[in-house]
């Protein structure tokens, strides 16, 4: 996720800024038998011309007026260059427009692009090895605050060489469930810590009429199925150990969701429904769906991955709109399994790239791009491109940044919420330069809630690898059977006794054996530790 996405217009840009020169005053006359001032003093030095095609948010645009973009006015300046940006969200429109420009051979001096993109142009020969190009002596900013594992950066090979580095990226995200305290101190009840007392609530919620208008029309919890899917949020799989979508335990590969204890899983979801604590349109919800029943009160827990789900000072967060309809609304996050992963860390997503083109007949341009990325990745590159201009957007004294946030709405966010597409390699995390930033619309319950997303979850390392189906076989396919069956033991079986049956024909006639012992000896070969995969219910 982006940071401080406030201005979202439904456009794409391409800008193409070009900077100037600044011609020299004329020298004054010299007297006569001197040399005039200046003479014999070297020409400066020509602007090299760069070319970037760079991912940005919907509706994120650069400055129709360049001297406002004060990110592309200080990099000319500080690395003599002359920049051209251009930005587009990603998607299948971006790769397009980037496999057009390396056919036609305009191609970019840098881009961006994921990971089956990457690989796709590695195939196609049209991506340059970086090896000569991106190491530790040449990215110091890069390595030492964002990519500090080596396994990370080998894992990122395709077609067993270095084609493409990864974006700087957090590993952590504010992953939580979210309950009604308000409803919680009517009852007398705790802010859950465990599965049981979260059950608890859910109880209270349903049958102890928590909005007080006498109807039995609040419910404990609310997911959205989509109409397709059996949601990994409910907590029942957390509770059977089952927190991601597939990580590796004990030299183990485990496929969340279509591992034997899904049985059990529906069994305990199934127990919940029965009972009443689930919104009956679960299944047929989808994500904005379940928002919407949250800001009506008429769930009392759900789960987000919003940063500012409850933070009061966002006024198009939950616990904003909520309190609109209800004064006392208290949307807090919570953790029923403390000491538990509740997650993984995320792992590597975009990279940035470089064309064979470019390394061929200009390989000082990639050079010198690798320079600037690497100044972005670090302390200056950061403040520039998340906070703005200092002694305007912001002052510092020692680590602690006071942000004047009217001044930056006024001068960012305002002018097409431009930084967003400069932050592609400085993401928002003002701890690892060991800065902390007093956000002035953060209320002193919003720090409270941000500290306590920080530190009460746990985050499993990542597997460590990109994994991709081995030949012959058909991921697709193999999910939606899956999710067929999943529905089949919610809403005909009504249960989960036959999921060893099901699993079994997963496993052999869609081969999910075949993929996921592909995925073991991908994640083994590039971390170097042992993993398989255990098929056996």
């Amino acid at each position: 996720m982006k940071k401080r996405s406030m201005i979202l217009a439904l456009t794409a840009v391409a800008l193409v800024a070009v900077g100037c020169t600044k011609q020299a005053d004329t020298p004054p006359s010299a007297k006569p038998g001197e040399a005039s001032p200046g003479a014999g003093t070297a020409k400066p030095e020509a602007k090299m011309k760069l070319n970037w095609f760079v991912d940005g948010d919907q509706g994120s645009l650069l400055p129709k007026d360049a001297k406002d973009d004060f990110v592309k006015r200080t990099i000319e300046e500080k690395f003599n260059v002359e920049l051209t940006v251009q930005s587009y969200p990603m998607g299948a429109d971006y790769d397009n427009k980037v496999s057009l420009a390396l056919a036609s051979g305009d191609v970019p001096d840098m881009f961006v692009g994921t990971g089956i993109f990457s690989q796709k142009l590695a195939k196609d020969g049209l991506l340059a090895v970086m090896t000569p190009y991106v190491s530790p002596q040449t990215m110091p900013n890069y390595y030492k605050y964002w990519m500090t594992d080596e396994v990370e950066m080998r894992t990122f090979q395709i077609e067993n060489d270095f084609y493409r580095a990864p974006l700087p990226y957090n590993k952590k995200s504010s992953l939580a469930y979210y309950i009604r305290k308000d409803w919680l101190d009517k009852f007398g009840l705790p802010v859950p810590t465990s599965y049981d007392q979260m059950m608890e609530a859910m109880k209270k919620f349903t049958t102890g009429d928590p909005d007080g208008n006498g109807k039995p029309d609040t419910y404990g919890y609310s997911t959205s199925g989509s109409g397709t899917s059996f949601p990994r949020d409910f907590p029942q799989f957390r509770n059977n150990g089952l927190y991601t979508y597939y990580f590796v335990s004990n030299g183990k590969f485990i496929d969340v969701a279509t591992d034997p204890g899904v049985g059990k899983v529906a069994d305990e979801v199934l127990q919940m429904i029965d009972e009443g604590l689930v919104d009956p349109d679960w299944f047929l919800n989808k994500a904005p769906q379940v928002i919407d029943k949250a800001v009506q009160g008429k769930v009392g827990i759900v789960y987000s991955a919003l940063p500012n789900f409850a933070m009061e000072s966002d006024p198009n967060s939950v616990q904003a709109k909520t309190k609109g309809l209800n004064p006392k609304a208290d949307w807090v996050p919570f953790n029923p399994f403390p000491g538990k992963p509740f997650y993984t860390e995320n792992e590597a997503g975009n990279s940035f790239l470089f064309s064979t083109k470019t390394a061929k007949d200009n390989p000082e341009k990639i050079k010198k791009t690798v320079e600037i990325l690497d100044w972005l990745a670090g302390e200056e590159g950061f403040l520039l491109t998340q906070l703005g201009l200092k002694d305007k957007h912001y002052t510092m004294n020692g680590k602690t940044i006071n942000w004047n946030k009217e001044q930056f709405k006024k001068d960012v966010v305002q002018n097409g919420n431009f930084l967003t597409i400069y932050d592609f390699f400085s993401p928002n995390a003002p701890e690892k330069f060991g800065f902390t930033v007093n956000d002035p619309d953060l209320t002193p319950r919003d720090a409270e809630i941000q500290a306590y997303l920080k530190s009460n979850f746990i985050y499993a390392p990542p597997v460590g690898a990109s994994t991709t189906p081995p030949a012959g076989t058909n991921l697709g396919e193999m999910r939606g059977k899956m999710n067929e069956y999943h529905v089949k033991m919610l809403f005909e079986d009504k249960s989960g006794t036959n999921w060893p049956k099901y699993r079994e024909e997963l496993m052999t006639k869609y081969k999910a054996k075949e993929i996921f012992e592909a995925y073991a000896k991908q994640i083994s070969d590039a971390t170097g530790k042992p993993v398989e995969f255990v098929s056996s219910n």
